[in-house]
């Protein structure tokens, strides 16, 4: 299997769904094409282990898998 790397982008929160699911518009990515999309994000572990909350309005940076661009890994909470 190949060493792929993951695209970080930043973003906010829209809505929150059932199971830890959260829709999440891109506002600055290494991907110009994706900048103004929204797509699906989970939390990763770390932040679960922490619990931190995530709210509507938040803005986070996430991983995005160059293998599926309409999901994502929320991996941090911008203050």
């Amino acid at each position: 299997m190949t060493d792929q790397k993951n695209f970080v982008a930043e973003g906010v929160v829209l809505e929150n769904l059932p199971n830890t699911m959260f829709r999440v518009k891109i506002d600055s990515a290494g991907d110009s094409l994706l900048v103004g999309q929204s797509l699906l994000c989970t939390i990763a572990g770390r932040m679960r282990l922490h619990y931190v909350r995530l709210m509507p309005g938040d803005r986070v940076r996430f991983e995005i898998s160059p293998l599926d661009k309409s999901r994502g890994r929320i991996i941090y909470k911008i203050k």
